[in-house]
């Protein structure tokens, strides 16, 4: 039950009975992604005040896209906060090529959580005043407690997820996540430091009016999608819909999930499996979404039901308002030769480390 006032560290302390792993790792583990998130808002704040924290570090990251300053120091901060606490055995960022394993020190406990998070979603945007934001999501380990991490640990579907979250750095500074127990939203109060909880059991209408996604892709798009994006402009009943995108996944699915709306990012442009990752955006904003009564498909299924081939694997996302995703995958099955095979894909991987 919500209290008012209430804490996000009473929070987490309050409900952790919910958690069927209930041992106080996982409230720790969560207590370190608050602080960390903290310190990057801090640093959020001064953009454009500092100069060393503004720009290009010069250097592209794994992906292939070019990191920011920023970038480097959220992931930097999230990494360090999370190893030198001992809260998880092993971290996976959209920014590292591989996954770090963290190392128990001697006579210590050595975790059975690993986490994936993309330290700073939409940070292109960051050198404009845009809003950006951190994502994070949570798993047990699947192999032996107290060995070494590995990549099964990491390519588990989204379905295992203990917990997941985003972190808004706008107007104001929002943490939002849930453990399977629905979702709730934490407000930073910049003057003492402290997330109270502001949006308890946050719901996604099952209806919406809003549409986003870069329609400057649309000639790439799939058939499916194009007649979709017709649909939600043409004049009948509650549509047209307003098109509104940011450019900052948490952004939009944050508007989105409290006004009524839907967020696609489909296959086709430069990046034939879709632009977003799946074990670092789409499994934590599914697991999400799905527990703020909302729906999230590749078009054509669960996404969190998808096993993950790679640690930085891509796939199409659609995701919000109930009826809004299902009137999408309505015109999407109508093309099934869009549809992906991902065990074709993991096969292919496999051959690939073999």
């Amino acid at each position: 039950m919500a209290k008012t006032y209430q804490t996000l560290g009473e929070f987490i302390i309050d409900n952790q009975e919910d958690f069927q792993y209930s041992t106080g790792e996982l409230s720790r583990l969560l207590s370190s992604i608050r602080l960390a998130t903290k310190i990057v808002n801090q640093q959020v704040n001064k953009n454009g005040l500092v100069d060393d924290i503004l720009g290009d570090v010069g250097e592209e990251n794994v992906q292939g896209e070019t990191q920011k300053k920023l970038d480097v120091f959220a992931n930097e901060t999230f990494i360090k906060a999370l190893t030198q606490r001992e809260v998880v055995c092993g971290i996976a960022s959209e920014e590292n090529e591989f996954f770090i394993p963290v190392e128990a020190k001697a006579n210590s406990h050595l975790s059975k959580y690993v986490v994936l998070i993309d330290p700073l979603d939409g940070s292109s945007n960051a050198d404009v005043n845009v809003t950006v934001g951190t994502i994070f999501s949570i798993y047990r380990r699947v192999t032996p407690d107290g060995t070494p991490v590995t990549i099964e640990d990491f390519l588990q579907p989204g379905n295992k997820q203990v917990a997941a979250g985003y972190v808004v750095y706008g107007l104001s500074t929002m943490l939002v996540y849930t453990t399977g127990k629905g979702v709730n939203g934490f407000t930073l109060d910049p003057s003492i430091g402290i997330f109270y909880l502001s949006h308890p059991d946050m719901k996604f209408p099952k209806d919406g009016g809003i549409y986003s996604i870069n329609e400057g892709n649309y000639v790439h798009f799939p058939q499916g999608v194009k007649d979709y994006l017709k649909y939600c402009q043409q004049s009948e009943g509650d549509r047209p819909y307003t098109s509104r995108y940011i450019g900052s996944l948490v952004s939009d699915f944050h508007r989105n999930m409290l006004k009524g709306g839907i967020y696609i990012y489909p296959s086709g442009t430069n990046h034939p499996y879709g632009k977003l990752r799946l074990l670092y955006e789409c499994n934590p904003m599914g697991f999400l979404c799905e527990q703020a009564g909302g729906k999230a498909t590749d078009g054509y299924q669960r996404i969190m039901d998808i096993e993950p081939s790679e640690l930085h694997q891509r796939v199409p996302f659609f995701c919000g308002s109930e009826n809004m995703v299902n009137k999408a995958e309505e015109f999407m099955t109508k093309y099934p030769e869009d549809r992906i095979d991902y065990k074709e894909l993991k096969k292919i991987s496999l051959e690939k480390k073999e």
